[in-house]
């Protein structure tokens, strides 16, 4: 019976008819599976992007005043595919509260919309210039996506050179609105500055708009944030967060929105801050003061309260971070006096990030020249100090700088590029620990500049003396001229030898160069580098000759023998480490300018005789 059964089952199957397991099977799982997946969809707190329509309505949550969150109208339109990989978003019309008068407002970036009572995601983009509060919102899902930390990247070559400019090149920047707002782009990411000149916020604003941020003016309500952690359960979606870059004599917050709480977890902004990556950026509930409607892109005037926790995630969708999470900040301190005479102290602390520390030590030293000195006329600043570095030995400043106008730009990047220089060169172990600069200001131009060099004798035999004369001019046309000796080794070779004076700036392109350009092989060795650079209260005398040369790992091996350089020059592309110079160094002289700047570079040569 068994055996007949089992012939009748296939014997039914190769027939085509359906066996009894697969009739009945169907029948339990399919109604199972609907009820499981509907269970799960009803379970997740985010609306499903796929299930958005247009002609939808939902509710945004946001401050409009004080702490109180308020809730305002949404109205989908429709759903932008494609605006980044795998990206996509969502386009509404906003409605209700002050959005009629106001628009899209810079510090509404985060601000949650729900759908149904789910989370779609976030007021994060606009038209610029629009009559009309059309906002593109961050579906919750590539929000929290992004909160991924990512594998770190292969340490690469400092970011900022020694003669660099400008220290937000290293910064993505955003892509910019285009004329008559076509575009959609990022709301604008309000900055406030609090205790900074207005003038700062003038020099600094070009190269911040570039950045997607907004730089105002603090209008705080009297109160400081508190040394304390607040109560996470204060922070909900739709509070008012502040990123807080500086806190102290000078204060420094970029505002946005909460959109979503999961544990510790805490997502905001709906767009990125500045794109920088995994980071440590402590943040602050905030209250708002006012709304100011404007014809450009109104905005909200907020007020940091109380810590609440730390941003460790900055990415193109979103930041995110951990509530009740300490960040930690580096102290600074800044001294400025006239002359000798003390005039006032800042005390800060600031957030220890490679690259936004450089950048806030620049506009925090260009804001404390800005406040107690002239910025229009002859003026001269020394900034010196220094700026100790976990595990390893400190940067050491001291620079001085002279000019008719613009000493506040020149002092206040001298004092930030070698901290962008040594942060930004890859080695996590170089962290920030503390800033302390000394200003000095002078009301006159302390400046000499290098006329000319001379020399008794144009031809001079092996063994001689070269008297050398180097003409400087300062202020007025005073002029002063430095002797100088140099003896010519005894067995010299015949030919013509040169003398460039020269001031700090050439000097240390010449001697720097390969080692500048190339990888530091340890924290030790960038921070010596960067001690060892010229000052500019010095000039230098370089004897030269027009022979091949090279510099290995920052060392001069000049004029070599044939067969030895002809090895170098084979190991230039298998060692980063060795460059061919186009001239053999033979010594270096120093000049002392005291405390007057030097400048300029002059060349006289000079004929060895057999």
């Amino acid at each position: 019976m068994l055996k007949r059964g089992f012939l009748n089952c296939r014997s039914g199957y190769n027939a085509g008819t359906t066996p009894e397991y697969n009739r009945t099977v169907p029948r339990f799982l399919l109604p199972a599976a609907l009820a499981l997946a509907a269970a799960l969809s009803a379970q997740s707190p985010f609306f499903p992007l796929k299930d958005i329509k247009p002609g939808m309505r939902g509710t945004g949550r946001t401050v409009f005043s004080g702490a109180r969150i308020e809730e305002f109208q949404v109205e989908i339109l429709g759903i932008l595919d494609n605006i980044g990989p795998k990206e996509s978003l969502i386009l509404a019309r906003l409605s209700g509260g002050p959005l009629e008068h106001t628009g899209v407002m810079q510090g509404m970036s985060g601000s949650p919309v729900y759908i149904d009572g789910k989370l779609a995601g976030a007021v994060a983009m606009a038209f610029p210039f629009s009559k009309d509060p059309i906002a593109g919102i961050r579906p919750i899902q590539d929000m929290v996506r992004s909160s991924a930390t990512l594998a770190s990247a292969p340490r690469p070559r400092p970011l900022i050179a020694l003669n660099d400019r400008d220290l937000t090149r290293p910064l993505p920047k955003p892509e910019p609105a285009l004329p008559g707002g076509e575009r959609m782009v990022d709301i604008s990411t309000p900055i406030s500055f609090g205790g900074f000149s207005r003038a700062t916020l003038d020099a600094f604003a070009p190269q911040l708009r570039a950045l997607g941020l907004e730089p105002r003016q603090s209008i705080s309500a009297g109160s400081k944030i508190e040394p304390g952690m607040g109560n996470p359960a204060d922070l909900k979606p739709g509070s008012m967060i502040s990123i807080q870059l500086m806190a102290g004599d000078y204060g420094l917050g970029a505002d946005g929105t909460v959109t979503y709480i999961d544990g510790n977890r805490v997502y905001a902004f709906g767009h990125r801050f500045l794109d920088i990556g995994s980071t440590e950026l402590p943040f602050a509930r905030s209250e708002v003061i006012a709304l100011l409607p404007n014809l450009n892109t109104s905005f909200k005037l907020s007020d940091a309260r109380e810590w609440m926790g730390t941003i460790n995630q900055d990415r193109n969708t979103a930041v995110s971070g951990e509530l009740g999470k300490r960040a930690s900040m580096v102290p600074v301190s800044l001294e400025i006096s006239r002359g000798s005479r003390p005039i006032e102290s800042y005390q800060m602390r600031m957030v220890n990030d490679p690259l936004l520390s450089p950048l806030l030590i620049q506009m925090a030293v260009y804001s404390v020249i800005d406040e107690t000195e002239r910025t229009v006329g002859a003026a001269t600043i020394r900034v010196s100090g220094e700026v100790e570095f976990q595990n390893s030995p400190p940067v050491r400043i001291d620079n001085m700088f002279a000019a008719d106008n613009g000493s506040a730009q020149q002092g206040s990047l001298s004092a930030a590029i070698p901290v962008a220089y040594v942060m930004q060169s890859g080695f996590r172990t170089l962290r920030l620990n503390k800033v302390a600069l000394k200003i000095e200001t002078y009301d006159q131009k302390k400046q000499l500049t290098i006329d000319g060099i001379s020399v008794a004798r144009r031809t001079v035999r092996a063994g001689e003396k070269v008297q050398l004369n180097v003409v400087l001019i300062g202020e007025n046309g005073a002029e002063t001229t430095r002797r100088l000796d140099y003896d010519v080794p005894i067995g010299a070779e015949p030919g013509i030898l040169y003398f460039t004076v020269a001031d700090a700036n050439t000097t240390n392109l010449a001697d720097f160069r390969q080692i500048l350009t190339s990888n530091p092989h340890s924290p030790a060795q960038l921070i010596t580098t960067v001690n060892n650079l010229h000052p500019n209260t010095k000039a230098f005398v370089r004897v030269w000759r027009a022979d091949p040369a090279f510099q290995l790992e920052g060392a001069d091996l000049p004029d070599p023998p044939a067969s030895v350089a002809m090895i170098l020059a084979n190991s230039q592309s298998s060692l980063a480490a060795i460059t061919q110079t186009r001239n053999s160094k033979i010594a270096e002289i120093e000049i002392d300018g005291g405390d007057m700047v030097i400048s300029g570079v002059k060349t006289v040569q000079v004929e060895i005789k057999e």
